[in-house]
């Protein structure tokens, strides 16, 4: 019988966590669901590449900390994106790339820039061409039971929804499936997880996308 990869990998990634956390200014809960599978085997990225992949939502609770001075403590803030080419492929050109910024309604308008700012420094590029900001109620909840590590809900007012679950062995569909992207985000730890639902209603970047059931998720932490 075939013995799950789950629960060790869990356990490494809660003592990594914790261990960051430990050392880390800031730190908190990292989600991001993306229109190409990250986890996947190589004929079924292929087949995305260049055809999908361009979008994204990311998003970051602060479960304590301060940026530039600036404490951030409970407050969120999503980045959506809408790229030239699918992110993450290593033969293509995604940026510049079109970004909406939701920042949340509780931030006061220095805490607002200094969760852009930490959104910026954690995506490089990504999320340097901001075409629009938001200001939104975001609940982001991550569960960190052992039962589902890589469950996780978004939602930034009636703009942006992302609900995962837990990967499991019918997600299968080649055999070879890997963790084929990493995250589009720095991390302290990150699994790729199922998007039950992946969704943006906004406006900005031309395009709005309603995905089910897809394997482009990642469920995680950061810590600074």
């Amino acid at each position: 019988m075939r013995r799950s990869w789950l629960p060790s990998l869990v356990g490494a990634l809660v003592l990594a966590l914790s261990a960051t956390a430990r050392g880390a200014e800031i730190y908190g809960d990292y989600l991001e669901a993306r229109s190409a599978d990250v986890w996947t085997g190589p004929c079924f990225a292929n087949a995305e590449a260049g055809l999908v992949g361009r979008e994204a939502i990311l998003a970051w609770h602060i479960q304590k900390g301060a940026w530039h001075g600036v404490p951030l403590d409970g407050l969120s803030v999503v980045g959506v994106v809408k790229a030239k080419a699918t992110l993450g492929d290593p033969f293509a050109t995604p940026y510049p790339a079109r970004a909406v910024i939701i920042v949340d309604e509780n931030a006061s308008p220095d805490q607002r820039a200094a969760l852009l700012a930490l959104a910026q420094d954690m995506t490089g590029e990504m999320l340097m061409s901001v075409v629009r900001t938001e200001v939104a109620p975001i609940r982001l909840e991550v569960r960190h039971d052992r039962d589902h590590p890589t469950t996780a809900i978004l939602e930034a007012g009636d703009l942006a929804t992302v609900e995962t679950r837990t990967l499991n062995e019918n997600d299968r569909h080649c055999g070879n499936e890997e963790t084929y992207y990493p995250p589009l985000a720095a991390t302290s730890s990150a699994m790729p997880a199922v998007s039950v639902l992946d969704r943006y209603r906004g406006p900005g970047l031309g395009v709005t996308w309603t995905t089910r059931d897809k394997r482009n998720a990642f469920v995680g932490s950061f810590a600074r």
